[in-house]
This record gives C-alpha cells, sequence and structure tokens, in this order.
C-alpha cells in the first residue's frame, strides 16, 4: 500500500467542506418543521430572508462579543454575515419582539403554583376569590406566583381566557391540568419559540463547547406500532408530572431563599414526538431503542 500525504491545506479545505455539509444537514433537519409551521402561517419566502438576516446580523454581533470586542463595528459584522456593509447597517436598528417572553408570564407562574398546591391537597382544586377570605385565596396565590407585579384581577380574567379556570359564584376552579394556552395562537407561539429556542440552545452549546455540557437527552426506536407509541407517551407525560411538581418546588424554593436576584435564568422540559415512517419518506424497521446523550 502507497501512503500519499496530503498537503495541509488540502487536508484543511476537505476537513471545512465536511464539517460545512454536516452543519447544512443538521440545519435541514432543525429547519424543516419550522418550513412547515411558516408555510401554515402563511409566510413567504421575502419574510423568512428577511428573518433569517436580521438573525444573521444580532448572532454575529454576539459573536464579537463573545471575542472581547465591545462595539463590533459595519465591517466586522458584514465579514461574519457575508451581508453587505449598508444593509447591515439598516438591519442594526432595534425590532420590537411581537411575542411576549414566557418566563415572565404572571397567568402560566399563578397556574403553576396554584396546581402544585392542588396535587399536594385537591381540595385546593377550588379558591375563594372573595378578598380577605380565609387563606390561600387566588388573590394570595396571584401574588405569591407574580411576586405582586401584576394585579391578581388581571391574571384571573388571563387564565379565564385561556380556559384553564372558570369563576363559580365566589369561587375559582381550575379546569386544566397543565398551562397548555391552546385557544390563544399568540400565547402557543410564544411557548414554542422559547421551548424549542432553549432545547437547541443546549444542543448547539453542547456541539460548540466551551463550557460544561448540557442536559440534553432522547431515547428512540423505529418499528414501532401507533398504540405502543402512544403508551409509552403516557408513561412520559405521567413521568413528567411528578417531576414538573419537584422541579417546580426547588425553583420557587431557590428563589424565596435568595437575598440578592440572580442573573441567570433556566427552562427544563420533556418532548415526546411519534409519527408513520412511511408517510415521511422513511421505512419502518424494528430497532432496538437508542439514547442520545
Amino acid at each position: 500500500m502507497v501512503m500519499v500525504n496530503l498537503p495541509t491545506p488540502v487536508r484543511y479545505s476537505a476537513l471545512m467542506h465536511d464539517r460545512l455539509s454536516w452543519a447544512q444537514a443538521a440545519l435541514s433537519r432543525v429547519l424543516r418543521p419550522l418550513v412547515r409551521l411558516a408555510l401554515a402561517m402563511g409566510l413567504k419566502y421575502r419574510d423568512l430572508d428577511n428573518l433569517l438576516r436580521n438573525l444573521l446580523v444580532e448572532e454575529a454581533g454576539r459573536a464579537w462579543l463573545a471575542r472581547g470586542v465591545a462595539r463590533p463595528n459595519v465591517s466586522q459584522l458584514s465579514v461574519s454575515t457575508g451581508i453587505n456593509r449598508k444593509e447591515v447597517t439598516l438591519r442594526l436598528r432595534a425590532l420590537e419582539e411581537p411575542l411576549p417572553r414566557t418566563e415572565w408570564s404572571a397567568a402560566a407562574k399563578t397556574f403553576t403554583l396554584w396546581l402544585q398546591m392542588a396535587a399536594r391537597n385537591p381540595v385546593r382544586q377550588r379558591l375563594s376569590n372573595i378578598p380577605g377570605a380565609k387563606e390561600p385565596t387566588f388573590e394570595t396565590v396571584a401574588r405569591q406566583a407574580s411576586r405582586g407585579d401584576v394585579h391578581h384581577r388581571a391574571v384571573l380574567d388571563e387564565l379565564v381566557r385561556l380556559g384553564m379556570v372558570k369563576e363559580a359564584g365566589d369561587h375559582v376552579e381550575l379546569t386544566s391540568e397543565a398551562f397548555v394556552p391552546a385557544q390563544d395562537l399568540h400565547a402557543m407561539l410564544a411557548f414554542l419559540g422559547d421551548n424549542t429556542r432553549d432545547h437547541l440552545q443546549a444542543a448547539v452549546t453542547n456541539i460548540l463547547g466551551g463550557q460544561p455540557p448540557m442536559l440534553e437527552r432522547a431515547v428512540f426506536v423505529g418499528g414501532m406500532s401507533e398504540e405502543d407509541c402512544a403508551r409509552i407517551e403516557l408513561l412520559a407525560r405521567q413521568r413528567w408530572d411528578a417531576l414538573h411538581r419537584e422541579l417546580f418546588e426547588q425553583m420557587t424554593a431557590a428563589l424565596d431563599a435568595a437575598t440578592v436576584p440572580g442573573t441567570r435564568r433556566i427552562r427544563v422540559g420533556i418532548y415526546a414526538y411519534h409519527e408513520d415512517e412511511t408517510e415521511t419518506g422513511g421505512q419502518a424497521q424494528p430497532q432496538t431503542p437508542d439514547e442520545k446523550g
């Protein structure tokens, strides 16, 4: 066998080509469901192109900041993104975020705290809505959850609008087992954006390295029946309910014990997805369960 040592530039070029090819393939998988959502919402190519250009400029700015450049200039951003300097200048203008930040939702915080109370004591499924009544009342729960930032009446109106709570005379009752605002497209898109962003942030952080790995794992298998998939998804939902309560209690205790507000945020989630592989271009074959992570 004749061994040929390729010149360093050739090996480097091949490696870069592989990296770009792998990255494009990964991005294609990630973007496909988002493109499906975009088409369903009526977005066109020009909308996605404009969105991607804005994100490229924003993330390039963050990358330069991470390198110690306090104020990256237009030329640096243009080189990083491949967008011409004139367009970069236009896109540096601040854009208003049309979706709310879900971690700031007083309604979600109140509902979650109330759900925790009801899990420990089913009687708490129903709370008094009379000011000054024996605690806990809805007012005291909302005040504790939102830390007094939002009036309890506004929180209650939002939960009633979302169909998660109903008013019954002098009391209010839970009507949902999870904060899933299915009747509100605006809120659902906000949760999709925040939950999926943080899941991908964890995965991307692990790829790029530079700090201890984030928790980002999954177990997966093909060749299953629809009934088995539904049964396994139900198991995940049931286990999540218990873990959700424990995590919320830990988070609440940490906030209550803090003497000085911290600067970090954390989001812990879970997901399950199943589909017919024969309808999506795959071929169903019995497999051994595998785990990523």
